[in-house]
């Protein structure tokens, strides 16, 4: 889709002037009365920068803000509306959003196609009147929008039951509401920057291939990650794939793979799961990512939101640990990378500045006395080593002469000036959690066991590899996609 029409679409999701909030209400704990606090939180802090229009009929104020009868009412500036209110009764307020002239809506409520015939009738509905006023429409059955740039909040789950996660250059989109909420709370948790979250549920307007034209152009979003159920739209799927793909990654966690997945997934979105198998012909084809677990996609997502592309498959390993040593190079054979052939020069240059009980190759190992400047020795050699493509670093902190913070700042410095990509992996309790994230937050991707670091680069040069050869072949999903 052309950018200025895609961008412009679906902006007001995500940075919206004005949000009319169409079943606030002042009773504490209902969907209506989270999703307008987060508003008001956010317009409190300086965050929201729009107008919040809350609407009732059965109320005139809320906590100090106007409250509509009819969002007809609203002051014209309300680009975005939020619906929380009984399903019978959303068909009649799309039709009052249409002569409002909002072209934005996010539908919270459940109870349309997900249970039976009614609700699909009410879903057409809906689609109906929001084609025939170039309305789009987020949801319905979702959890909506997080952005934590612009405040825009609709997750109904209060702060006080489930943290936020700060921004970031991650984009996540998931069309289970339950599955949005625990993961920006983990997200937050694990201190993963998510800069927009949409969870889109029955997506009965927009939909994965929208959402992927759109982060094609959004700067601030350098890897997409997806939870899907089903695809609706096979072809359009597809194309959207191949144009964002060529961009930046994207990563898919599909559920429904088995029989008993994929009549789950019917019976919770309305999804139709489809024979797993295409799925994973279309995601190889498309250059789409697929993850095996919730865990997977964020630890690649995290490596490419912090790392630069290898130019090959090659995997140096420096460790101070010979047991992890051993494990990371399982972990490369496991998924499908090299060893890397050290040149005669690096392993010189090694044995010349290193003690005679350390190990000189790949695995390099720095063993339990060395400090930092045994690592940078072995981290320059690796990085000045053609033959080298990705650098994996396995630290144990607990080491008596290390002085971690020392090593923090080598890793960062070269992680931030390499053209070849650096992921470290530190073991260990609370005490490794602590310098774990110093150093992440210096921009180095750390995991806690060589196996997740390996898997992780292994996203990236998979990556690299589908633009090294990017071609697309025909792809047939069956019959009606």
């Amino acid at each position: 889709m052309e950018k200025s029409k895609i961008a412009e679409e679906l902006r007001p999701f995500f940075n919206p002037k004005a949000v009319a909030i169409i079943g606030a209400t002042d009773k504490k704990g209902k969907v209506g009365n989270v999703i307008f606090e987060n508003f008001k939180m956010n317009k409190e802090r300086g965050i929201f920068k729009g107008n919040i229009y809350p609407v009732n009929p059965k109320l005139d104020e809320i906590e100090g803000y106007r409250c509509y009868h009819n969002v007809k009412e609203v002051p014209d500036d309300a680009d975005l509306a939020v619906i929380s209110i009984p399903a019978k009764f959303v068909p009649a307020t799309m039709r009052d959003i249409a002569e409002k002239g909002i072209k934005a809506v996010v539908i919270i409520t459940g109870g349309f196609g997900e249970l039976g015939e009614e609700g699909k009738r009410m879903e057409r509905e809906i689609y109906e009147i929001a084609k025939a006023n170039g309305i789009r429409v987020i949801g319905p059955n979702c959890v909506g929008v997080y952005v934590p740039d612009t405040g825009v909040d609709t997750v109904f789950l209060p702060e006080n039951k489930m943290d936020r996660p700060k921004s970031g250059p991650i984009a996540f989109v998931t069309q289970s509401g339950a599955f949005a909420a625990a993961m920006l709370d983990w997200a937050a948790g694990a201190g993963i920057g998510i800069g927009k979250m949409v969870s889109y549920g029955n997506k009965l307007d927009v939909d994965d291939a929208d959402l992927m034209d759109y982060f094609i152009h959004d700067d601030e979003i350098r890897v997409v990650t997806f939870y899907i159920e089903g695809v609706n739209e096979g072809r359009k799927f597809i194309e959207a794939a191949k144009r964002i793909t060529a961009v930046k990654p994207v990563i898919a966690l599909k559920s429904g793979r088995t029989e008993y997945g994929a009549k789950a997934a019917s019976s919770h979105t309305g999804s139709l799961a489809g024979a797993d198998r295409i799925y994973d012909a279309v995601f190889k084809q498309t250059g789409i990512i697929r993850a095996e677990d919730f865990e997977h996609m964020f630890d690649i997502a995290k490596a490419f939101a912090k790392c630069e592309l290898p130019k090959g498959d090659r995997i140096g390993i420096i460790t101070d640990g010979g047991g992890a040593g051993v494990m990371a190079s399982d972990a490369v054979a496991k998924f499908g990378l090299k060893m890397a052939e050290l040149s005669e020069e690096t392993i010189k240059y090694l044995k010349e500045n290193f003690p005679p009980h350390a190990v000189a190759g790949n695995p390099t190992d720095v063993v339990g006395d060395t400090d930092a400047q045994r690592y940078k020795v072995a981290i320059e050699a690796f990085i000045n080593d053609p033959n080298v493509d990705a650098i994996v670093i396995i630290t144990l902190f607990q080491v008596p002469l290390l002085d971690e913070m020392e090593l923090i700042d080598i890793l960062a410095d070269y992680a931030k000036k390499s053209n070849k990509p650096i992921v470290a992996v530190a073991m260990g309790g609370k005490k490794t959690e602590h310098y774990a994230k110093i150093l992440e937050d210096k921009g180095v991707p750390v995991y806690p066991t060589p196996e997740r670091g390996v898997r992780a680069m292994a996203g990236l040069v998979q990556y690299a590899k589908y633009l090294e050869n990017l071609s697309f072949l025909p792809i047939c999903w069956g019959e009606g996609k």
